[in-house]
């Protein structure tokens, strides 16, 4: 049985006092690298995650069941259009009420995240949640600092946004960590500055406001978002409580129906699906 790919959460407090970047490579994986110390009480909440190692992910009892009928979307709506926020500030796409639901606890900087996202994204809404019989949840596991920001980010628009924008910045992660990483003075000096004005001075230094602007989020649309400091931190509290709480020690990890997944690639996932009704 498959393993999450990527690298677990590291754990991260208030004293460590350094901020973990990625650097995509050729083989699409990622790799760490600490290439500069920044205090991450001034960027970030605390973010003491327990974690163990990625693949120490045990998969659950599978879920399985009847063939499901296609549950149609109420009239002049798409399951594919409907978002809705969970309890957990999770972005369920699709029936909120599908008897099957899959969810994700994924990295924006993860490269297992990117590579799910890339090969089975568009697989799950067209040929899933279009039926009515499949919702799927995205909640953020934060693992640094650019990684928070991001989360914040995605969360700017519209709730509806809150998918392609995921999307967005996974399949541009390889240049999306290339700019967050050219500029190592402009975010360090960015430390240095107020609560409400460190994180959209974050969003600047790493060209994320630019990134977002291209894709429909206005730059100061974006600042109002960074500028409130509570909502960022607690992204980060979410994260925390629910990477305990759940046992996720890294991404991405995968549930269906509340059970733990020990796969990460869709090879494995969409079996499952079609053995939980989904066919």
């Amino acid at each position: 049985m498959g393993k999450p790919v990527d690298r677990p959460a590291p754990r991260f407090t208030p004293t460590t006092h350094s901020l973990a970047f990625t650097q995509f490579s050729k083989d699409q994986r990622f790799t760490m690298t600490k290439f500069r110390k920044i205090a991450l009480a001034l960027l970030a909440a605390p973010l003491a995650l327990g974690i163990a190692s990625c693949g120490s992910n045990d998969a659950g009892d599978e879920v399985s069941g009847d063939a499901i009928d296609p549950i149609v979307a109420p009239e002049g709506s798409a399951w594919t259009e409907t978002v809705t926020i969970s309890e957990y500030d999770g972005y369920i796409l699709g029936n909120p009420d599908a008897p099957i639901k899959l969810m994700e606890y994924g990295s924006l900087t993860c490269g297992g995240c990117a590579n799910f996202a890339q090969t089975a994204s568009e697989k799950i809404k067209t040929e899933y949640v279009a039926s009515g019989r499949v919702s799927f949840e995205l909640r953020n596991q934060i693992h640094n600092g650019i990684d928070l920001v991001l989360a914040r980010l995605v969360r700017c628009g519209q709730p509806e946004s809150f998918h392609p924008l995921a999307d967005q910045v996974w399949i541009n992660l390889n240049d999306v960590l290339t700019r967050a990483q050219a500029n190592p003075q402009a975010l360090e000096a960015a430390m240095t500055l107020p609560e409400n004005e460190r994180f959209v001075a974050v969003g600047e230094a790493t060209g994320l406001l630019d990134f977002f602007a291209a894709r429909g989020l206005s730059s100061d649309q974006a600042r109002t978002c960074l500028a409130d400091a509570a909502s960022v931190s607690a992204i980060a509290d979410r994260s925390n409580q629910q990477s305990e709480e759940l046992g996720v020690t890294g991404t991405p990890t995968f549930f269906l129906n509340g059970r733990k997944l020990g796969v990460s690639q869709w090879r494995d996932i969409e079996p499952m699906l079609q053995k939980a009704g989904a066919r």
